[in-house]
């Protein structure tokens, strides 16, 4: 008997699950999510993964291994480990060559070449680590020009301290347009803050881009301020962009790893992606 109602209620839990994400959200309707139910490696049809040492002169070398499903979340790990770098060059000024082994290890999975949006609500509920050295995020980039000509949205991204939220287009004299917010993580509540697991989210249409934590706004850009500043008149918010989920280490941006603890994660419950009824 106990056994049954054990049975009827997780059928219930699956079915109302199931439900609430049928559901639409201010005239949006789910077009593409992962829930992270299973064990084992990420879904192979949704997830592409970068691998090496990919950009910002980061420490750790990306590779699909440090990602795995359990429990129904997304574990991206960071380790700190040491290994032969299987690009080194002795000599070379190149940053990603110039090392002779790999400190540390992380991954990064990417929707490229697997699917792309244009407008839309995303949402990612996740719980990110703020000890030195970590450089958390969750990201978008346009699928036609190169960087930054394609365009980034930030819809999290944390180091140092500070959660942002970010858009970028190229400015006048090649130069980068960044429009950031900056919030303190202290002010937000700390470490008891970055203990628990918050809803970024992003709404995005053809009139503006908004980035939001917990429901609280972050960023807000009118979409026809985002043109290239370059002379081509081309606007990299009204094209797909695919997105990256990843856990970086130091570099540019991200800090001093050397006394912090290793593993550290990023632990994602689930990425939604709601379009327009």
């Amino acid at each position: 008997m106990q056994f049954a109602r054990c049975i009827f209620l997780s059928a219930c839990v699956v079915l109302f699950h199931s439900a609430a994400l049928s559901q639409t959200q201010d005239n949006y309707q789910l077009v593409w999510n992962d829930e992270f139910d299973i064990n084992g490696a990420p879904d192979s049809t949704k997830w592409n993964y970068e691998k090496g040492f990919v950009r910002n002169e980061e420490l750790q070398w990306y590779q699909p291994e440090n990602a795995r499903c359990e429990k129904g979340m997304l574990i991206i790990e960071a380790r700190r480990e040491q290994k032969s770098n299987p690009i080194y060059e002795p000599g070379s000024d190149n940053w990603r060559k110039k090392r002779p082994t790999v400190q540390y290890t992380s991954s990064c999975l990417i929707t490229k070449e697997k699917q792309s949006w244009q407008y839309g609500r995303f949402e990612m509920r996740a719980r990110i680590d703020i000890d030195p050295g970590m450089w958390p995020a969750w990201w978008t980039l346009g699928v036609e020009k190169r960087w930054p000509e394609n365009g980034e949205i930030d819809i999290m991204e944390y180091y140092r301290e500070i959660l942002l939220a970010n858009i970028l287009c190229r400015g006048k004299n090649n130069s980068n347009e960044w429009h950031t917010t900056k919030t303190s993580v202290q002010k937000l509540g700390g470490a008891a803050w970055a203990g628990k697991f918050h809803t970024w989210r992003m709404d995005w249409t053809e009139e503006y881009i908004a980035l939001f934590v917990d429901d609280s706004l972050l960023n807000k850009v009118a979409v026809k301020d985002l043109v290239n500043k370059d002379g081509s008149g081309f606007n990299p918010f009204k094209q797909p962009h695919y997105m990256l989920l990843n856990l970086a280490i130091g570099g540019q941006n991200g800090g001093d790893p050397q006394h912090t603890a290793f593993p550290k994660q990023m632990e994602v419950d689930y990425v939604r992606v709601w379009g327009k009824k």
